[in-house]
């Protein structure tokens, strides 16, 4: 999962590498920089999604040109080591796409080259995302064998009628053979699940839980399907449930996850004690992440200054600027009035909220640029706090977007 990044303008005349320009005296002052992640995109799935507004492709007809778009990344990641020299990372999230379109050899020649070229923490988280429909006997095992630690399986629904309504390329049969395989495979694994889909009941509902919980995953997302921009679904919008019955499906999934062991610890996550995925935890944090690969976003801090990156977007343009030595589309330097919103955007989706030194460490900023909203937020019972944490409510995790909202007010009044 990758958090939304502000807009960004043009890139200007600065070379990705040009750890000089980054390193200039600026209007922050950070005391120490946050935990680093990398995120690797790999941009192909067998058909794209009509609800997905991510940066996948169709694959191309012919073989998928992973060697070719392996080199790529490498040479991404070389030309940007000087942004993020004599750091550690600490977790690494394949991401797509599908990524297991790719197979276990490109996959263990491309965690070999990053074990190359960075530190890695000797408890590195890996996370791979793959779909049942990419799934073969012995595959996932393979995966394991190349460094992959912990499998994030879209599985989305076992319900056959759903899954056709949200054109997945897989059944039920399919997903019951990759989940049973992936928790063969792995120690930890994750399952993505969808809710409020067209037609779709609450007992519906239930009976994907109860099977999902079957297999006994120490961590499950739940996602409400939305109809974003850009899609087909835009276009095409299909009847999903009201408002007051999709929340009625959040609060059953969250009581049989609580029976099950597992905890919902940010808005569309829940896991048992051990098993959260540090990598998005990271991102919630606002923590520092490279992100390689086509139209790969990024998030890096410096001494006095947070920058935002995105990759050229489209595969085959990627793939020649990147072994050119410069796949950046876009950079920008994150001002102050938007810090805030940034942060928070981020930080209140955690159910335990946010350290108020964190919040100083992170953005090097003083706690006064967020008391006013917090104030208003505390007022309209969506926080609780004290003198060392901000937790949203009951109230306001299930409004979320209204909390985060005081925030974005209060940078949209500093333009």
């Amino acid at each position: 999962m990758i958090p939304i990044a502000a807009t960004l303008s043009a890139v200007p005349a600065v070379e990705p590498n040009d750890i000089a320009h980054f390193m200039r005296p600026g209007t922050l002052q950070l005391s120490a920089l946050p935990p680093l992640s990398l995120y690797v995109h790999l941009p192909w799935c067998l058909k794209k999604c009509p609800y997905c507004d991510f940066n996948s492709h169709e694959q191309p007809e012919g073989p998928l040109p992973q060697e070719r778009y392996v080199d790529a990344v490498i040479a991404d990641l070389e030309a940007a080591l000087p942004l993020i020299w004599g750091r550690s990372v600490h977790t690494i999230f394949i991401g797509g796409g599908t990524p297991s379109l790719f197979s276990p050899d490109a996959i263990d020649r491309l965690l070999g080259a990053i074990r190359a070229r960075i530190r890695l923490a000797a408890d590195c988280e890996i996370t791979m995302e793959a779909n049942p429909g990419t799934f073969e006997k012995d595959r996932f095992r393979a995966f394991a064998s190349a460094g992959v630690t912990r499998l994030s399986i879209g599985v989305q629904s076992f319900n056959d009628a759903h899954l056709q309504a949200l054109g997945r390329v897989h059944n039920r049969a399919q997903a019951i053979a990759a989940v049973e395989e992936a928790a063969r495979s792995f120690s930890t694994f994750n399952l993505d699940i969808m809710y409020a889909l067209p037609g779709q009941t609450l007992k519906q509902v239930d009976e994907d839980m109860a099977l999902a919980l079957q297999f006994s995953p120490p961590h499950i997302s739940i996602y409400h399907l939305t109809i974003e921009p850009n899609t087909y679904f835009a276009k095409f919008p299909p009847l999903i449930p009201e408002d007051d019955m999709a929340y009625a499906m959040l609060d059953r999934i969250t009581e049989t996850m609580q029976s099950a062991g597992l905890n919902r610890y940010e808005v569309s996550a829940y896991a048992k004690d051990g098993h959260r995925c540090k990598h998005n935890l990271n991102y919630w944090q606002f923590g520092d992440y490279l992100g390689i690969g086509a139209g790969a976003h990024s998030k890096l801090s410096f001494a006095h200054r947070v920058v935002r990156q995105v990759r050229i977007r489209d595969p085959r343009a990627y793939q020649d600027k990147a072994l050119a030595g410069n796949a950046l589309a876009q950079s920008e330097e994150v001002s102050r009035a938007d810090l805030p919103f940034e942060y928070m955007l981020n930080a209140l989706r955690l159910r335990n909220g946010f350290a108020l030194q964190e919040f100083t460490e992170r953005t090097g900023l003083p706690l006064s640029a967020i008391e006013r909203p917090l104030k208003e937020a505390e007022r309209k019972g969506l926080i609780e706090r004290d003198f060392a944490r901000v937790r949203p409510t009951v109230r306001g995790f299930d409004f979320l977007s209204d909390l985060q909202a005081l925030f974005l007010e209060q940078a949209e009044a500093k333009v």
